[in-house]
């Protein structure tokens, strides 16, 4: 069962959250989204031929903007009463890429917390680590301010 946000101790590590698959057609859709059509994301053909890596990757910045929703399923929060906003990211570094039908996952703790006006800033060092490989997707600080 997940924890209350307020609950959570420095340092602790949150349950990982589920695993979710990288599929074209997210990749396609977020291509849509953002008008970065690079061909290494959207061109499957092409990258067999000419991408060391002989497939399509997302986008570092798809792997990112999935770290809300996989985190509203590792704490608890109640809805009636507590409202969390996105407030950044610092130091994020992409180490590895996500290639087309990759699975990845959320695994964070608690860096700090802090009291502001608008509530309280929460920090957690976060790695979205891909299944079967052992260097993550991704490193960083993900920034959640709980309002209040």
């Amino acid at each position: 069962m997940a924890k209350g946000l307020l609950e959570i101790e420095l340092g602790e590590e949150l349950a990982p959250s589920t695993w979710l698959k990288i599929d074209q057609e997210r990749i396609n859709l977020f291509a849509d989204a953002t008008g970065d059509h690079q061909w290494i994301h959207v061109d499957p053909k092409r990258c067999a031929r000419e991408s060391p890596f002989k497939t399509t990757i997302a986008h570092g910045y798809l792997s990112v903007t999935l770290m809300p929703e996989s985190f509203y399923h590792m704490v608890q929060l109640d809805s009636a009463s507590q409202t969390v906003l996105n407030y950044g990211i610092d130091k994020i570094r992409f180490l590895e890429p996500v290639r087309v039908d990759d699975e990845i996952r959320f695994v964070s703790s608690l860096a700090s917390k802090e009291k502001k006006p608008l509530g309280t800033l929460f920090s957690f060092d976060t790695q979205i680590e891909i299944k079967g490989r052992d260097k993550p997707a991704a490193v960083g600080k993900f920034l959640m301010m709980l309002l209040g």
